[in-house]
């Protein structure tokens, strides 16, 4: 048995490596060849400090106080060079992945759909080369190659890690070149490329209630996210509120209907902002927050959106005077995502 430990750089960048039991965080590391921070590899020096966000380790007794305080020890800070973990791992690594001499990885897939799911957003497929060696966490994105170009664009996953195919929710820009392609160009058998995987905006282990809040395209991640929730199977209640402009925006609701059915603790709610709209609930997600099943103050909040939405329920919760117990955002522009 080996243990999955995610290192996630400051630039964003991840890389997942395979831990033996026994083996620690630093001899696995330099083993796949991720050079992490360290000089004196004995708990002395402290150069190898990083923090473990998530997952059971142990750190021996073999490391001195200079190197690492008990009060850095309670936080989460661990020495790579004496952690050894006991289950998968999410340890942030504090310098980019560029110092530990990693190349952004590239896969590669063939088209497998592209599908029109609404005016506004394109429902891209990829069969993927090799699934296995694009291992990424739920709500994290690639940078996509336009084929033929140079260019590329930044999208989150809509599929969960693991998959043999890769799925992504793209918003359809008008004039966009990433669109043009898609609309005009792209079809069935095409290979496309991609670099990554990227982004600090990822699930964590879910520890108390969760509330999502999306915008548009934004449910990309959050659809991600929800499929690994119900595949581990969460006890903590989870709700989702969707907000879009207009009416045809609305799009994967049955897959949310069918997450819904296989999650008990999941329940999602929708609203539509625009002029001229006839769907049920109206209005932005902030509207709507007095509907969740849950004390938001003592709840992980997962919010991705348009910059201005991302802003608008900042304010919101801050004009409540609610600071969730972690709040987690992205703010995903027609072009790129931006980690928060």
């Amino acid at each position: 048995m080996t243990y999955r430990i995610a290192l996630t750089f400051e630039d964003g960048a991840t890389r997942i490596i395979d831990c033996n039991p026994g083996e620690t965080v630093l001899d696995a590391a330099y083993r796949q060849k991720v050079n992490l921070p360290m000089d004196c590899s004995d708990g002395v020096c402290g150069t190898c400090k990083c923090h473990c966000e998530q997952g059971r380790y142990d750190l021996g007794d073999e490391y001195i106080e200079e190197a690492l305080s008990a009060e850095e020890a309670d936080q989460g800070i661990v020495l790579t060079c004496q952690m050894v973990p006991e289950s998968d791992c999410i340890v942030a690594v504090p310098v980019p992945s560029g110092a530990c001499k990693l190349t952004p990885a590239t896969h590669a897939g063939t088209v497998g759909a592209v599908e029109r799911v609404s005016d506004s957003t394109i429902l891209l497929t990829v069969a993927l080369d090799t699934p296995a060696t694009l291992d990424f966490l739920p709500g994290q994105y690639v940078n996509l190659q336009i084929p033929g170009t140079a260019e590329t664009r930044s999208y989150s996953f809509s599929s969960k890690p693991g998959a043999t195919e890769a799925q992504f929710l793209i918003r359809n820009v008008p004039g966009g070149r990433m669109s043009r392609w898609l609309v005009e160009q792209a079809r069935a058998g095409d290979r496309v490329s991609m670099t990554g995987p990227l982004g600090s905006f990822f699930l964590r282990k879910a520890e108390r209630p969760v509330l999502m809040l999306a915008g548009g395209t934004g449910l990309a991640p959050i659809l991600s996210m929800l499929e690994v929730l119900v595949d581990r199977g969460c006890d903590w209640p989870v709700h989702l509120v969707y907000g879009v402009t207009q009416d045809q925006d609305l799009v994967e609701t049955d897959r949310l209907d069918r997450l819904a059915t296989r999650l008990q603790s999941f329940r999602w709610t929708a609203c539509v902002s625009g002029p001229g709209a006839t769907y049920p609930r109206s209005g932005y997600v902030t509207d709507h927050l007095d509907d969740v099943p849950f004390d938001i103050a003592a709840c992980d909040v997962y919010l991705c959106g348009p910059p201005a939405m991302v802003e608008v329920v900042r304010a919101a919760l801050r004009d409540r005077g609610v600071t969730p117990a972690h709040f987690r955002y992205e703010k995903f522009a027609p072009s790129e995502a931006v980690p928060a």
